[in-house]
């Protein structure tokens, strides 16, 4: 089988498959009630069957591989929510718990919820996961900061748990990926959402709205775009479209190590990825386009 002709392109189709493998710990009810028993507040209800979880938990639980770690660090490290609202999470679930205590529960969460969600462990989960783990090594941690805090956790030892850590590494290294590249062009985090939400078909700062951001900041993120040519009404100018284009492409290049390491055996992983990616999708364990959507119209007061 031959390597792939366009290791760029890969990069996205990869990141769309490892995605709700390696992000069903934030949507899992094993992970929900884990953090409750911690002293979290429960979910905030449920939507198409998915929890709407609390984002102290998802703050406290996600920045856990950067040990106890201040708030404006998690803030810096996230890019895209606004750092007073994460200052306030993190400082408050410092005071309920500690990186190791989270850590364990989001692992062990994700795991139960994988077995849930697959009935089991499925067979090629450790040939998917060496061939992740093959490709990772390929790329350092220099200006990744949160990739390189998951390394520093090492593996867990476990099909399962080693195969949502690499998927869950990948998809922190494309993160910290995207920062660096939208950082590079001047950008802050509201401004960075706003152009994601039209690049992913979304309505002009609608879902950016969720991350944190006052109606005052958006619309003022919407106000700097507009002099930078990059928006025509509600959409995006050509030189927009074109500027926001350009990010993913740089950020495409900084996993492209990734793919190259892989190689000819990226059709093979991307064939075990794609069923298990389906069956998360099929059991509620990960939201689809319209739940996106629905969460930044309720931001918004649509």
């Amino acid at each position: 089988m031959p390597a792939p002709t366009d290791p760029g392109r890969c990069t996205r189709r990869l990141r769309n498959l490892v995605e709700p493998i390696a992000a069903v710990v934030f949507f899992a009810p094993e992970a929900q009630a884990a953090y409750v028993r911690l002293g979290f507040p429960p979910p905030r209800g449920e939507d198409d069957g998915i929890p709407l979880f609390d984002w102290g938990a998802y703050f406290v639980s996600r920045a856990a591989c950067l040990g106890q770690a201040r708030g404006e660090v998690v803030a810096a490290a996230f890019g895209v929510f606004s750092p007073a609202w994460v200052v306030r999470e993190i400082d408050k679930g410092w005071r309920l718990t500690d990186p190791a205590t989270m850590g364990a529960a989001r692992a062990h969460s994700a795991v139960a919820a994988l077995a849930r969600l697959l009935g089991g462990v499925p067979e090629g989960v450790a040939r998917a996961t060496a061939l992740l783990q093959h490709g990772l090594a390929a790329v350092p941690v220099a200006g990744k900061p949160v990739f390189a805090g998951l390394q520093g956790l090492g593996w867990p030892g476990t099909p399962l748990g080693d195969l949502w850590q690499a998927c869950d590494l990948y998809r922190e290294h494309r993160g910290d990926a995207h920062i660096t590249s939208w950082t590079s062009v001047g950008l802050h985090g509201c401004e960075a959402c706003i152009i994601n939400d039209l690049y992913q078909g979304l309505g002009l700062g609608s879902y950016v709205r969720t991350r944190g951001w006052s109606a005052q900041e958006v619309e003022m993120a919407i106000a700097s775009l507009r002099q930078r040519g990059w928006l025509e009404g509600e959409r995006f100018s050509a030189a927009g479209r074109e500027a926001r284009e350009a990010i993913e492409t740089t950020t495409d290049m900084q996993q492209r190590p990734i793919i190259e390491t892989i190689g000819k055996d990226f059709e093979a992983l991307a064939t075990l990825l794609t069923p298990w990616r389906d069956a998360i999708m099929a059991g509620h364990g990960y939201p689809g386009r319209a739940f996106v959507a629905r969460q930044g119209e309720r931001a918004t007061g649509a």
